[in-house]
């Protein structure tokens, strides 16, 4: 019997990725998105089961009928600034959600379990590189949403044995070099397909939301890793799982950091094409830096990022704008 794997947000930007690596990996990855920021065009690399994770019976139901040997769980709201504005949305979809699908996983006996988490656990620790042993401290409501969902599946672990892999991810950048799925948000929120939006005209400029950070240019860095080696790491988790390694949390990131206008200054040696740009104010629960500090991933999972340089992220992003491939 082929391999399935419940791939929850599987037609967002990391869940489609996932979804074409896991095919290429053997997996029949079966995606379960309530299309609301995921895409049913993304959807290629295996079947769709829409359905909201608010809805235990629907998701008992597509356990039922694919039986998959493991989850992995992308689906969640994660716009920093909105989850300041509306903190409610994000512990209702985000939290109540993801305890609908633990509790249904263990109901069905799939206790091999992938999750996506976020170096926005971490809060704002400066000067620090962050590795898994820092404490987590989030200053906004999508950080502290994706830390309670930590400690559930380490509850739900200790009762009933669901093994987990937590993947804190830094900041997530870049498209599938084939060009078959690729970054898009609607409304987006992401630095680079924001700036590439308005390299094509597409809005008026990019706004740089805080310049009087306490970093070299004033703005906020961030450390950068491709969708692609991002999700060739939740293969080796979901197999890290299946050699029964146990439970573990890895940090997903480079370990270098690049300010917003560093960013910017790439783009437009990528694209050779001026960034078109204003300064505007802080966001509310934006952290000052992020820059990963662990090389547990490496070390553990033999996990090698081979595309996570910020040329390669910026063109491999670019040359998927240009092709308009959501049609937009």
């Amino acid at each position: 019997m082929d391999k399935r794997v419940l791939v929850t947000g599987g037609a967002g930007y990391i869940g489609s990725h996932a979804c074409k690596t896991l095919a290429r990996s053997g997996y029949v990855p079966v995606c379960f998105d309530n299309l609301t920021t995921g895409w049913e065009q993304a959807v290629k690399f295996g079947p769709l089961e829409q359905g909201d994770l608010l809805d235990r019976p629907r998701l008992d139901a597509v356990f039922a009928a694919h039986q998959p040997v493991a989850v992995m769980h992308f689906a969640a709201y994660s716009d920093v600034g909105e989850s300041m504005r509306d903190p409610g949305k994000y512990w209702r979809n985000n939290v109540a959600g993801s305890l609908n699908l633990i509790e249904a996983a263990v109901a069905a006996g799939c206790l091999d379990f992938v999750f996506s988490s976020t170096c926005a656990t971490y809060g704002e620790q400066d000067g620090v590189t962050l590795d898994e042993t820092c404490p987590q401290a989030p200053i906004n409501a999508y950080g502290a949403s994706k830390r309670a969902i930590e400690d559930m599946l380490r509850d739900f672990s200790a009762c009933y044995g669901l093994n987990h892999v937590i993947f804190r991810y830094f900041n997530v950048a870049g498209a599938d070099p084939d060009g078959e799925v690729g970054e898009w948000h609607q409304p987006e929120t992401h630095l680079i397909p924001l700036m590439l939006q308005a390299i094509q005209g597409k809005r008026a400029a990019l706004t740089v939301h805080g310049t009087d950070y306490a970093t070299p240019d004033g703005t906020c860095i961030r450390d950068y890793v491709h969708v692609c080696d991002l999700v060739e790491a939740h293969v080796l988790g979901l197999q890290w799982l299946e050699a029964g390694k146990g439970n573990r949390v890895f940090n997903l990131g480079t370990g270098h950091g690049f300010s917003v206008r560093q960013v910017i200054e790439h783009s437009a040696l990528v694209t050779n094409r001026a960034v078109p740009v204003v300064d505007g104010p802080r966001r509310p629960g934006d952290a000052t830096a992020l820059v990963s500090g662990s090389t547990r991933a490496e070390a553990e999972l033999g996990w090698s990022p081979k595309r996570s340089n910020l040329e390669t992220m910026i063109a491999d992003a670019w040359r998927w704008h240009q092709s308009d491939g959501h049609g937009a």
